[in-house]
């Protein structure tokens, strides 16, 4: 499984021209969007729940996720006028991570806005990861798929960009396997993340 993405050649894009490449062919017609997200400790500077989550003031956190309302129903809109089905798979891991655990609340309102997410237990991939992770993807139709690429502190930095057709088209079908595998946002987060107490961050988290 996603043989062909880790034999696959890529061009390293910085994250403005990653954006800027990704947008250009969010609208050139394309009609699936499928992300697969791995990582279990990322950064995410600029956005106030996180900044709160960060400096360890979870309740306010909590509450500034409602802020995103507005922008994730204006996403789901464009896609639905532009007829693109988006999925998404979170894997994760136990036991589960602050940032998981902070990043599983702004999953539960892009949910209750429309996006198809499913969860991944990591324990269920063992066998498959016994090499390596699973990747950190977005693919966009048949065009172009981005490797995600993370700084070693957790900070976004861009995308490794790969147009290979026949890499795209497998690495496709490995996603679509372990969506199938996958367990409803709803079902995960009631049974494992709702009743967590309050997480105990790090004092590196919001280093800079």
């Amino acid at each position: 499984m996603f043989e062909s993405f880790r034999r696959s050649t890529s061009e390293h894009l910085d994250r403005p021209r990653y954006h800027e490449d990704f947008r250009r062919h969010y609208g050139s017609g394309i009609r699936s969007l499928r992300k697969l997200e791995r990582g279990q400790n990322f950064k995410e500077r600029g956005f106030p729940s996180w900044e709160a989550f960060a400096v360890g003031e979870w309740r306010t956190a909590i509450s500034l996720i409602e802020e995103k309302r507005e922008i994730y129903s204006a996403q789901f809109r464009k896609a639905a006028e532009l007829g693109i089905l988006e999925r998404r798979i979170r894997v994760v891991e136990f036991p589960v991570t602050p940032y998981v655990q902070w990043e599983l609340f702004v999953l539960r309102l892009r949910v209750e806005l429309g996006d198809n997410i499913r969860v991944l237990d990591s324990r269920a991939i063992a066998e498959i990861e016994a090499e390596s992770l699973v990747p950190e993807v977005v693919i966009l139709g048949d065009e172009v798929m981005y490797e995600v690429a993370y700084d070693d502190d957790g900070n976004a930095a861009g995308a490794n960009r790969i147009v290979d057709r026949a890499a795209i088209e497998d690495t496709s079908a490995s996603f679509d396997v372990l969506y199938q595998r996958s367990e409803p946002f709803g079902e995960f987060f009631a049974r494992e993340i709702a009743p967590l107490e309050p997480p105990v961050v790090n004092d590196q988290v919001a280093a800079r």
